[in-house]
This record gives structure tokens, C-alpha cells and sequence, in this order.
């Protein structure tokens, strides 16, 4: 089961847009999914519209989560504001078969549904984990690498000992 599941049917795709906030239980679910500090907050706005044997998923997703400085390690929060584009297709849709597939950026966010059923809620955490920069760096980070003796590619490259000869003939 997913951490914010939330099941829509093919034939009763509700009219208007629908907006879809995890509880405390399921952002704390999420946070653990994720190797998060915290997620404080996660809702999307999503408008579905069914096009053919296929649903089709837009709208945006807002997240406050904090995560962990990737130089420090200190707790860094961010805000998350990301499009959202789906399309939720029939199992076995045009499944490849073992030749290799070139897909265009349309057909790149395709899920397949389980029977005439989908998961919205398991597509945007999904979408959720994309939108994470695992690489983010809070304002501590270049003191942490000074204090690890972590040097610039300026200070350590090629030139970096003909510049401290030069310094120290002058």
C-alpha cells in the first residue's frame, strides 16, 4: 500500500479539479519513504480528464519539506512548487517488447492502471521524490568543507601549485 494512496476510476473521473492533502500520518510515512527530516506539508491541485481508455493527469504539487544539507548535514528546509503531467493508460498499452523504444517527452510520464482503477496519490509522491534536489546545500556548507579540508577545483587543479609558487616568489 502507498503512503498517499488515493484510487480514481476510469468511468467516475470527478468534473472538477481536485486537490488532495496528505495527513500527519501519511506525511511522516512519506518522510521515511523519502530519507527525509520532515515533509510538513504535501497537496496537489490535479485536474482529470478521461481521453479515450485513457485518463489524463495536470495540475501542480505544493510540498514544505526539510532535508538534510547534503555537505553539512544540517536540517534544510525547502519548498516544493512543481507542474504535474500524467497520463494513466490500460495495462499493456503498446508494451515494448524486447527491441529497443524511443518515447517522446509525451509518453515519458505514462502509468499503467490496474484494471480500469489508478493511484493518483502513489503518481504524485512519485512526482514528489522527482521534484527533491538530493543534492541541496544550506548556507553552512562551505564552512563544513573548509573544516574538512575540502578544497575548490580552483584551489586543487593544475594551476592551483603554479599560483602558490608565484605567491611565494613575489
Amino acid at each position: 500500500m502507498s503512503e498517499f494512496q488515493r484510487i480514481y476510476a476510469l468511468r467516475t473521473l470527478p468534473s472538477e479539479p481536485q486537490t488532495l492533502t496528505a495527513t500527519a500520518d501519511e506525511c511522516t510515512a512519506l518522510t521515511r519513504r523519502f530519507a527525509l527530516v520532515a515533509v510538513k506539508r504535501f497537496t496537489a491541485t490535479i485536474t482529470l480528464v478521461a481521453d479515450g481508455a485513457n485518463v489524463r493527469a495536470n495540475g501542480t504539487l505544493d510540498a514544505d519539506i526539510v532535508q538534510s544539507c547534503a555537505v553539512s548535514g544540517d536540517d534544510l528546509p525547502m519548498h516544493i512548487a512543481a507542474p504535474v503531467a500524467l497520463r494513466f493508460v490500460p495495462a499493456g498499452a503498446d508494451a515494448p517488447g524486447d527491441e529497443t523504444v524511443e518515447l517522446s517527452a509525451d509518453e515519458l510520464d505514462d502509468i499503467e492502471m490496474d484494471g480500469t482503477q489508478f493511484d493518483l496519490g502513489e503518481a504524485l509522491a512519485q512526482e514528489l521524490a522527482l521534484a527533491i534536489n538530493p543534492y541541496a546545500e544550506g548556507p553552512g556548507a562551505a564552512e563544513a568543507r573548509r573544516k574538512a579540508g575540502i578544497v575548490s577545483e580552483g584551489e586543487a587543479g593544475p594551476f592551483a601549485g603554479l599560483a602558490a609558487l608565484k605567491k611565494s616568489l613575489e
